[in-house]
């Protein structure tokens, strides 16, 4: 007969990690990550611009992500998206432990930047 106590402290058997389960996260928190990611590469844009955004399709251990930008203009926006590229791959890679494969930079609208000294409004 058992009264339960001896059940308490008597040692389960060890389960490899590998076979407790599998973590999954999901597609939209991925495309979070990246959005955020590329809004830390761009500080320095206008105020109406709109904020980064991105998709995201992941498959086994690996993320394909677009990254839709907002550029400020003129700048050099090869660079500036190849930038964009490496720091949502980085930042990916390193909170979410996929590999990022591909991250498609689409440039959805430039904003001309005021020139200096120039009178605002309509010129004839």
């Amino acid at each position: 007969m058992s009264d339960g106590v001896g059940e308490l402290h008597r040692p389960s058997a060890v389960v490899e990690a590998a076979e407790r389960g599998a973590t999954r996260i999901a597609d939209r928190v991925v495309a979070k990550i990246a959005a955020q990611a590329a809004r830390e590469m761009l500080t320095d844009l206008p105020g109406d611009a709109a904020a980064p955004h991105a998709s995201v399709v992941v498959h086994h251990h690996s993320a394909h992500v677009r990254v839709h930008v907002e550029l400020g203009y003129p700048c050099d926006i090869g660079g500036r998206c190849a930038a964009v590229r490496r720091h949502v791959a980085l930042r990916v890679r390193a909170l979410v432990g996929m590999e990022v494969p591909e991250v498609a930079v689409h440039v959805e609208r430039l904003h001309l930047a005021p020139a200096h000294g120039a009178a605002q409004g309509r010129t004839r």
